[in-house]
């Protein structure tokens, strides 16, 4: 919606019910000017300002019958009629006022505003609204809130030179009122003069008339320039002038400039009573990821979820980040919640199978990587991951089938052909392996893995220095392999190599942290409401 000009009046009787002997007298054609006629409209007048729209409207209609073709009349029921939310009606009777009084302003400026604040009930309303107020400007070429309204109109359809043009019609005064700074800024940012720009908004931050919405109506224009929307909404915060909605978006402003702690501060202090307050925990809880602060992050997103517990994405955000706090139960059970909530979002299902293919009988996973691959068949990711959960149920021929269909994928191949080599060491066929992994790590030569994976082939076959060589790179890449730690000890054991006893030591500590991860994904935690 168009914002009028002047936000100090916001009923619709502002601009029309002027005084009754002035505009009579500066009408044009003239009108009867009698001292009853005046009277009549004198009191009409009072009655709509005291709201006493059913006698106002008896009396105008009896006005009517006698004098038809006055303006004033038609225009006094067109208030009365717009107050009564009879939008089509007022509407004809602003044009029977302007058809009759082609020169009197307030019915252009009533049925404009008609238009822009009832744009639902109009077609194309706002292409209406700018025709009404052009028509106003051709024999008052200075009227303010016609030059004003129109200036907006055109940066709204982003005609935006032709909008700084009507604002050049504005007094000098009227120029520098914050509202008018805001529709050049937004001209000015549109037409790419970052000097003027900049300018624009340490006026429009200083400027003495300055309220809250004249800086959010211009963030839309702003989703490029996040350091000119940091200006005018710090502006807006030092002046006292930012509510809820500001702090919001000053606290979304700081985190597109990677200020997080900025960013979580604005929105906490935009959450104090805000009245969307879901929405607001969910970006701090995104924020807070951001920094790093996971506990953080479940706290309000435990709160979110109190408050708006039908909503799958706060459950998918919550076990999303329980799965980065290894807590599974946890994440399994919000996970489950979001596909339950929504069962058309594959990625749900994907997250919810990644998560059972660690349970004790990863076959659970089977039917969410099946449901992604329905709900998104394209998605490669989907038949892969499929081929994973059968490989770990130990269900190979099902795993080798949806394995080989994604191996040849360079997205897919390395980590395929690592699971293919699996499956055929599985079957016995250790030729089949080696060659599986040769072309896992010729698709990824640092997949570690893969590498690990080769060590023991070698040492199968009695390759021992080729182990030791495989072996290495893998740890090279994750020195924690389990796999890898595990093959490397083997193979000192094999060969009695001396530092068995340092490698037996060092497998140890990984099975030890192996197994305090696993207590650790096995227990639940306790959020507290932010």
């Amino acid at each position: 919606m168009v914002r009028p000009l002047d936000r100090r009046h916001r009923c619709w009787f502002r601009f029309l019910l002027c005084a009754v002997h002035a505009v009579l007298w500066s009408a044009w054609p003239p009108f009867p000017s009698t001292c009853d006629s005046l009277d009549v409209l004198r009191e009409v007048q009072q009655l709509i300002q005291e709201n006493k729209l059913d006698r106002a409207e008896t009396q105008l209609t009896a006005y009517l019958g006698k004098y038809p073709k006055e303006p004033v009349a038609h225009s006094f029921l067109g208030v009365i009629q717009a107050q009564q939310g009879k939008m089509e009606a007022a509407e004809a009777s602003f044009k029977e006022a302007i058809l009759y009084g082609p020169r009197m302003a307030g019915p252009y400026l009533n049925l404009g505003r008609l238009y822009l604040e009832n744009a639902s009930r109009f077609p194309d309303a706002q292409q209406k609204a700018l025709t009404v107020y052009d028509q106003l400007l051709q024999f008052q070429p200075d009227q303010v809130e016609a030059a004003y309204q129109t200036a907006v109109l055109l940066q709204h359809l982003g005609q935006f030179s032709k909008s700084q043009s009507r604002l050049a019609r504005l007094p000098s005064a009227e120029q520098n009122r914050a509202q008018a700074l805001a529709v050049q800024l937004a001209n000015r940012v549109k037409m790419n003069d970052t000097r003027q720009s900049h300018e624009l908004a340490a006026r429009l931050v200083s400027s003495p008339d300055l309220v809250e919405p004249d800086v959010l109506s211009v963030l839309p224009f702003l989703d490029s320039h996040p350091a000119l929307r940091v200006q005018l909404l710090e502006g807006l915060a030092r002046r006292g002038l930012a509510g809820p909605l500001s702090w919001h978006q000053l606290g979304l402003a700081y985190e597109a400039e990677n200020q997080w702690k900025e960013a979580r501060q604005a929105l906490e202090r935009a959450a104090q009573g805000s009245p969307r307050l879901a929405v607001l925990l969910l970006d701090l809880a995104r924020v807070a990821h951001k920094q790093g602060d996971l506990t953080g992050a479940l706290g309000y997103l435990a709160h979110a979820r109190d408050l708006k517990p039908g909503d799958p994405g706060i459950h998918f955000f919550f076990g999303m980040v329980c799965v980065e706090q290894n807590l599974p139960l946890e994440a399994r059970k919000s996970l489950e919640q979001a596909v339950k909530l929504d069962d058309g979002n594959p990625y749900y299902h994907y997250a919810l199978g990644a998560v059972l293919l660690q349970d004790r009988d990863p076959s659970l996973a089977i039917p969410q990587f099946e449901r992604f691959c329905q709900l998104l068949p394209d998605d490669i990711r989907g038949r892969f991951s499929l081929g994973v959960a059968y490989f770990y149920s130990s269900q190979y021929e099902p795993a080798r089938k949806q394995l080989e269909a994604v191996a040849a994928d360079p997205r897919t191949a390395a980590a395929a052909q690592y699971f293919l080599a699996r499956v055929a060491k599985q079957a016995g066929n250790l030729d089949e392996a080696t060659a599986r992994l040769r072309s896992s790590l010729a698709a990824n030569p640092d997949y570690a893995e893969a590498h690990a994976e080769m060590g023991l082939m070698h040492i199968r076959n009695k390759e021992y220095a080729e182990a030791e060589k495989s072996l290495r790179r893998a740890l090279e890449l994750d020195p924690e392999s389990y796999l890898a730690n595990m093959n490397l000890l083997n193979l000192y054991q094999r060969t009695k190599d001396p530092r068995m006893a340092e490698q037996t030591q060092r497998f140890e500590e990984i099975k030890k942290k192996r197994s305090e991860e696993q207590q650790a994904l096995l227990r639940t935690i306790e959020v507290r409401p932010y």
